[in-house]
């Protein structure tokens, strides 16, 4: 039974011991990452957010610009099973989540029906250029991206935790590609841009390939410590007014609304067909709570939710015909709602 101490809250020493622990863990973690990835650090920082707020990510960008790459070198830091999913367009969900094959006793001959798991019982698992597979299957990641389970022949299967799925997706006006279905992309906590590098960072990439040495990171994470950091960042305070603030920039987003952002004639109305979902909102509270945890901190505040606003909410937009035609996207919205957004509590001075 639980004594009294043990049930006593932590100290403002203990808290502040356990967020410098978290700030030289998250730093660590990314100097590893960095032996091998070369620039992009709001990339980086962002697939590091979303793995301590226990979401998974997709990544976006054209063709070799390091999206598998920074996927598999964040596995070697973590001593988690990782699997690799190559997506194309003949891939079966069965070749995601498995499948029950028939297998025979040899010493009663008997034969029964096993399940042979398939690559998504990992723990970080790449699913590599995912807008290459059918609908069909890409929809095969949909239990296992929100529930953690996988269910096959009536049975359902745990996943076991920590469980982070990294997505890399081409641009979908390339061909050979399928748009991502609205259910599957609200289940990506973040969607992170990845862009070309620059002069210095292409010149140090240019000298890391082509020469003799091989850069390895080493192992910085494994599973109870990463469960035991995500349990930290569920704990962080936020105020009312952080979270109404949160809560209203997601209301924000919605066409049709009093709570749309600008107002009839404004740039929800105007440009949104579709805002985004509850989900949008845990994302947003999430990400600020562990970008708090990076600046030392053990509270939220409107600059954590600003930061990881885009990465957030930029999916969860569907635009209409007429963003497309004045080539309006999505950051250019949550860019406008958070400029149109006041900080403010909407209740304050009310009777």
């Amino acid at each position: 039974m639980a004594t009294r101490e043990d049930q006593a809250p932590a100290t403002t020493a203990e808290v502040k011991e356990k967020c410098e622990h978290f700030r030289q863990t998250f730093g660590v973690l990314k100097s590893e990452i960095g032996k091998v990835v070369v620039g992009h650090p709001d990339v980086v920082d962002g697939v590091l957010i979303a793995l301590f707020a226990g979401g998974n990510v997709l990544l976006e960008g054209v063709p070799g610009l390091g999206k598998t790459l920074l996927v598999r070198t964040l596995a070697q830091t973590l001593t988690l099973p990782f699997s690799r999913i190559q997506f194309t367009p003949d891939l079966m969900p069965a070749d995601v989540i498995g499948t029950n094959i028939v297998t025979e006793d040899p010493q009663t001959g008997r034969r029964q029906f096993e399940f042979q798991r398939g690559p998504i019982f990992a723990q970080v698992v790449l699913a590599d250029e995912i807008n290459r597979a059918t609908p069909k299957t890409q929809s095969a990641l949909l239990e296992a991206m929100q529930e953690r389970s996988v269910t096959s022949g009536g049975t359902t299967y745990k996943l076991q935790q920590p469980f982070l799925v990294l997505a890399t997706q081409n641009p979908i006006e390339q061909e050979g590609t399928y748009p991502l279905p609205e259910a599957q992309m609200d289940r990506f906590i973040f969607k992170i841009n990845v862009g070309y590098s620059q002069l210095d960072d292409l010149m140090t990439i240019l000298d890391r390939t082509t020469g003799t040495a091989a850069p390895e990171p080493n192992k910085v994470l494994d599973g109870p410590q990463i469960l035991a950091l995500q349990s930290l960042v569920r704990g962080v305070v936020v105020a009312p007014h952080v979270k109404e603030f949160v809560a209203r920039l997601v209301l924000a987003t919605h066409p049709g609304t009093a709570t749309a952002a600008g107002g009839d004639s404004g740039v929800t109305n105007r440009y949104v067909r579709c805002g985004a979902s509850p989900r949008g909102a845990q994302a947003l509270l999430l990400g600020a709570k562990v970008k708090a945890l990076i600046d030392g901190r053990y509270h939220v505040s409107y600059g954590d939710v600003k930061a990881v606003a885009t990465m957030a909410l930029r999916h969860r937009l569907i635009l209409n015909f007429e963003a497309e035609a004045d080539r309006v996207n999505p950051d250019d919205i949550v860019a406008k709602v958070l400029q149109l957004t006041p900080t403010e509590p909407a209740r304050v001075g009310a009777a």
